[in-house]
């Protein structure tokens, strides 16, 4: 992709996602993912019905009057992005790919971060660390992930989630919300996702597109791994291949919920090709119910 081609592509995404962040998540990010805390923020005099504990009682025996302290909740945290950039990404028979689809959701999360005085970083990864961005706030910094996910050729095809939860608790220490785009095509990756939700705030993002679930009947078809370039020939047009295909899709989705579901982590699912809006502001105000 050349400059001025990314440049335009940078800037869609930039406009859309943006605009969505202004108008439809901002709020809902905000009442989601609350601060961590509370933190003081100024003086008044004591009003009737203010807590007597809030009582700051050396500026009131300053002024030989009650004045109490005003707290607010601390906004500030850290977003990471963790993205998986493995070859599974290339595919998508509606519309995008899901590397795409995965691209708007990011840039829709980071825009809705620095709304709310977020910072955000991401790591990049495959079946190893593509690339890490340390977080940071502002506008210029989201268009630089931006150009990022957008431009980035990854080193390797394979995906390890595993791997990359590892490197994420060694290199972000101060708890953080994290959100995991990936397809979850991957080696075992239970025991790393417990460990890390217990210091962070996980959010899963299963990308996916509907004819990984179901094989249509087209005939001889020759079906390549985009991860591991393996090439076969599969006879869609038999019943019974489709349909054990479709089971064992079926099983390893269920087998894919159960690990968020065991470590208390929580996974949205989004097709390509079908409206995000929806699932995310869901998701949201699934959340903001919660806290």
């Amino acid at each position: 992709m050349n400059a001025s081609s990314l440049l335009k592509k940078v800037r869609k995404i930039e406009i859309k996602s943006k605009g969505l962040s202004n108008h439809i998540f901002a709020g809902e990010y905000h009442t989601a993912f609350k601060g961590t805390g509370m933190a003081f923020s100024e003086v008044r005099e004591y009003q009737s019905g203010d807590d007597i504990r809030s009582i700051d009682w050396n500026v009131t025996a300053r002024y030989n009057t009650p004045f109490v302290k005003i707290f607010e909740e601390e906004r500030e945290m850290t977003v990471m992005l963790l993205i998986d950039v493995s070859a599974s990404g290339d595919f998508g028979t509606n519309k995008q790919y899901k590397k795409d689809l995965a691209t708007e959701i990011a840039a829709v999360l980071a825009f809705s971060a620095i709304k709310n005085n977020d910072k955000v970083g991401v790591i990049f990864f495959s079946d190893r660390i593509e690339k890490f961005i340390i977080p940071k706030k502002g506008k210029s910094h989201i268009l630089r992930i931006i150009r990022e996910i957008v431009s980035l050729e990854p080193d390797s095809k394979g995906t390890d989630i595993a791997m990359a939860l590892e490197y994420f608790n060694s290199v972000i220490k101060k708890r953080s919300i994290c959100f995991l785009l990936s397809d979850f095509t991957s080696t075992p990756f239970s025991k790393p996702l417990k460990i890390a939700s217990k210091k962070h705030d996980i959010v899963g993002v299963r990308v996916h597109d509907k004819r990984e679930s179901e094989m249509p009947n087209i005939g001889l078809v020759p079906m390549q791994d985009m991860e591991t370039d393996k090439l076969v020939y599969v006879d869609t047009s038999n019943k019974e291949i489709r349909l054990n295909y479709s089971k064992t899709r079926s099983q390893k989705i269920k087998e894919l919920n159960k690990i968020f579901e065991t470590n208390g982590v929580d996974l949205v699912q989004i097709s390509t090709g079908e409206d995000y809006v929806k699932p995310l502001v869901n998701f949201f105000k699934r959340r903001g119910k919660r806290k």
